[in-house]
């Protein structure tokens, strides 16, 4: 009988199978080197020994399956194309997030428009797409796990930002005024942003996963541009009362409302190519990928 050693202990460890070769794929710890070996010749040679117990009782299960046995280390019942685009997703939803909260903090003056806007207002929508690129790609369920990802961590930076600026700086610093209004502008902009984010995400995804349903998976083009269009109304109310709301006149925050709502609505447009696009090349790269 074959004893393995503790996870901790052993000296290799299995990363997946070939199953159409019958091979499994074996890393060594201590170097990094990746090596096949056929499942027959793995139980008789010395490797086996070097296996924490699950990874052997896996192999065993694998190779008297005749490699039927589904697997938590196979790598092709794993997708993992398929969730390394949720990550990516996962990641360029968070860096659009963090960018236009901390850029907020700044208000760009638009002469010929004779508009103010915020330098994220040009990017935000963006999030909007990648949003409905989750929810066609990987359903309703994990597409709001990515909007709950995005949501805490900024939660966890306006915490992080808030202690940095309670911290002593030094007394001759010239920048201690200026950094104290930047962090209590970004902070409150990161408010307003977490507030909005989460309604109008959360409206955009589920308004998407409805007419989706309603269609019958037809007509892309109609529920981005839809769900996005009723999205972008809510954040852009949202944010700006918040952020704005007793440092400015209300109908000077309702002129900013309705410029950032023609910006969005404008790149709603615009996000049904990507979105095509998108899916696309979700579909050619994850291949064989089911939707949550």
């Amino acid at each position: 009988m074959v004893s393995g050693g503790d996870a901790g202990s052993a000296k290799y460890k299995l990363l997946g199978y070939e199953s159409s070769k019958g091979l499994a794929v074996i890393m060594v710890i201590t170097t990094g080197r990746v090596v096949k070996v056929k499942l027959d010749e793995l139980l008789g040679s010395h490797l086996i020994d070097e296996l924490s117990k699950s990874e052997i009782k896996d192999i065993y299960r694998k190779f008297y399956s005749g490699g039927a046995a589904v697997t938590a280390y196979e790598i092709k019942d794993r997708h993992e194309r398929s969730w390394l685009a949720y990550v990516a997703l996962n990641l360029m939803l968070f860096a659009l997030y963090v960018f236009t909260n901390v850029s907020a903090a700044k208000l760009v003056y638009i002469e010929r428009f004779d508009v103010v806007v915020t330098p994220g207002v040009f990017l935000y929508p963006l999030t909007f797409l990648v949003v409905d690129v989750l929810n066609e790609s990987f359903g309703l369920r994990l597409a709001r796990k990515a909007i709950f990802f995005a949501f805490i961590n900024n939660a966890f930076i306006l915490v992080l930002l808030s202690i940095t600026g309670w911290l002593p700086g030094l007394p001759d610093w010239k920048l201690e005024g200026a950094y104290g209004e930047v962090i209590t502008h970004v902070s409150s902009a990161l408010i307003a942003s977490s507030v909005s984010f989460l309604f109008s995400e959360y409206a955009n995804s589920y308004l998407l996963s409805k007419i989706k349903n309603l269609t019958r998976s037809r007509f892309l083009f109609f529920r981005v541009f839809f769900s996005t269009f009723f999205a972008a109304i809510i954040d852009s109310f949202i944010f700006c009362f918040i952020a704005f709301y007793g440092t400015m006149k209300n109908e000077d925050i309702l002129a900013i409302v309705y410029v950032q709502i023609v910006i969005k609505v404008a790149f709603a447009f615009f996000n049904v190519l990507p979105a095509y696009g998108a899916r696309k090349l979700f579909r050619h790269y994850a291949v064989g990928t089911q939707a949550a």
